[in-house]
């Protein structure tokens, strides 16, 4: 007899949703038409963790986030964010996020303390606007106006305006696209500076260096549905998964995978004088396995 997936549900409930998480999501479904954008995912975001989301462009990431900021209407599931439902969300509980979004307000007419100030007032307890212009390293650009900043520096400014509230949890859309190495950086060290406050951070990116140097832990989501949850040098089995050890013999360039590169590498040191010609040894990046998990998903 053929199982439906409400019998299959009978024999494995789900777990219910975590109270203690910053964020909690079970069965989260979101269809536009015909596509299922959010297709069944459950996920549990830690109080004080920075977690990173990510995905293929259409898999399901913004829709994700904008559903657990309140933006959009889910169609089924659960979700619970600082201990709220999102859709009913009141004014409290939006007072206690922050969000940066990909675009910036860089624009405007009035100056850097000018617009930190104005958000500032929205919130109940904000933080002191030239305390935040210190933590985003602005306090020289202060009377600046916005549209007289640097890329970078109108990043911060966003950053600026997502913490003067002092959220609770803040949210972080690609934070570092356009960035140069260098100012990619002095970003990093502003959201590690963030978590030191105690800020949880949900993380969109792109860049898997930055997930890797940032995240506490990551996840991957595909075609809707979260495909692995894990720190970075566990996600998809990439503690586990075979080495590569390269190296130069008779003048040709060789490599082999193995699980036990240790001994492969005593077995060449033994079959060489001296150094093992352009010896390397590597384990799968972040990259690889990601690109593998997303393939696998299709």
């Amino acid at each position: 007899m053929t199982s439906t997936p409400a019998a299959a549900a009978l024999r494995h409930p789900p777990e219910p949703l975590d109270p203690s998480a910053a964020i909690s999501i079970r069965g989260l479904v979101k269809r536009y038409g015909d596509f299922t954008a959010v297709d069944g995912l459950d996920l549990d975001i830690r109080r004080g963790e920075i977690f990173a989301l990510l995905g293929p462009n259409g898999a399901g990431k913004t829709t994700t986030v904008e559903i657990c900021e309140g933006y959009r209407r889910r169609d089924a599931g659960e979700v619970r964010v600082l201990g709220e439902d999102p859709a009913n969300g009141n004014r409290r509980w939006k007072s206690r996020l922050g969000i940066v979004l990909q675009s910036n307000s860089g624009e405007s007419q009035l100056t850097v303390r000018e617009m930190v100030a104005a958000q500032a007032s929205y919130y109940p307890d904000p933080r002191d606007p030239d305390e935040v212009l210190e933590l985003v390293g602005l306090t020289a650009k202060a009377g600046a106006r916005g549209k007289s900043l640097s890329g970078g520096q109108r990043r911060r400014l966003d950053v600026a305006l997502g913490i003067v509230g002092r959220p609770t949890l803040l949210f972080l859309d690609e934070p570092t696209t356009g960035f140069d190495p260098e100012a990619r950086r002095q970003f990093w060290s502003l959201i590690r500076s963030l978590r030191e406050l105690g800020t949880t951070m949900l993380l969109t990116t792109h860049y898997l260096d930055e997930a890797e140097e940032l995240a506490d832990r990551a996840g991957v989501i595909a075609h809707g549905r979260l495909v692995d949850v894990a720190v970075p040098s566990s996600l998809g089995g990439r503690e586990t998964a075979p080495a590569v050890v390269s190296w130069t013999e008779d003048g040709v360039r060789r490599s082999e995978a193995t699980a036990t590169p240790t001994a492969l590498v005593r077995e060449l040191s033994r079959r060489f004088p001296g150094e093992v010609p352009d010896l390397a040894v590597a384990r799968p990046t972040l990259e690889d396995v990601y690109l593998q998990m997303i393939g696998e998903a299709r």
